[in-house]
């Protein structure tokens, strides 16, 4: 009889292992996108449209670009409605946003899309300080607001997407206060988190090498696409994959 117990235990021990497991390797069904400077988050759409037919839940955030606090803050607000753990992505200056928004218990890896990678102490603009830069086209207002010579944009922003669509994004800009630009993240998130990265080796807007070489130093899983900084909007169908395999790695 003892015998018999023993054996019934042990099986009932290895079944709660493999429900454990198999819950365990769930994938990640929940992705927050967070868009950069001089763009807003309709520019997600068909990153979007892919997620959600994969059967992804994605939400995406409007942040103000006034600052970096109040750019994390939004992002929190998002992340904080999630049901569940959350793959949070960022394009460009977003990636110094999801750096630090990343933090958040709930959020399980950080996907950065032709984005800046920044450490403890860093921010966008001292980040660009460190390699040649991709264009001389960013102009600032009165108030210290960031924008790109709307006649250079589509070179610079996007190449690659349809023209209408670069003329009407060169002209609809969501300008970046100069101030979050130049705010420096207090705790980086991918020390703790893995990360993946995309390097859009076609873009006028974040010198490629710069790309390279943070997310080397983020020890980021990394892809490269040959697009412009709008790979998000030419290129949907790799970003959107890039992100699943993040939400698949980043099983809960």
């Amino acid at each position: 009889m003892p015998n018999k117990l023993l054996v019934a235990a042990a099986a009932a021990v290895a079944l709660l292992s493999t429900a454990l497991a198999t819950a365990h390797a769930e994938p990640v069904k929940n992705i927050v996108l967070v868009h950069g400077a001089f763009a807003d988050g309709s520019g997600w759409r068909r990153v979007v449209d892919i997620l959600a037919k994969d059967g992804y839940s994605v939400s995406v955030v409007q942040e103000p670009l006034t600052s970096l606090a109040d750019d994390v803050a939004a992002t929190k607000r998002v992340l904080d409605l999630q049901q569940g753990p959350a793959v949070l992505v960022g394009h460009s200056y977003g990636g110094v946003v999801i750096t630090e928004a990343g933090n958040a218990p709930n959020v399980a890896g950080l996907v950065y899309i032709a984005a800046f990678i920044p450490d403890q102490g860093e921010s966008a603009v001292s980040l660009l300080s460190t390699a040649s830069p991709a264009n001389n086209d960013m102009r600032a207002t009165r108030d210290d607001f960031l924008y790109i010579d709307p006649a250079a944009f589509p070179a610079d922003f996007a190449a690659d997407p349809p023209a209408t669509d670069a003329n009407f994004m060169a002209h609809s800009q969501a300008m970046l206060a100069k101030a979050a630009g130049g705010a420096p993240v207090t705790t980086a998130a991918w020390h703790q988190k893995k990360s993946w990265a995309l390097v859009a080796t076609r873009d006028h807007n974040l010198n490629p090498d710069l790309e390279r070489s943070m997310a080397k130093r983020a020890g980021s899983e990394t892809i490269e696409v040959p697009a412009s900084h709008a790979v998000y909007l030419s290129r949907p169908d790799e970003v959107a994959h890039l992100i699943e395999r993040a939400a698949k790695s980043s099983a809960q």
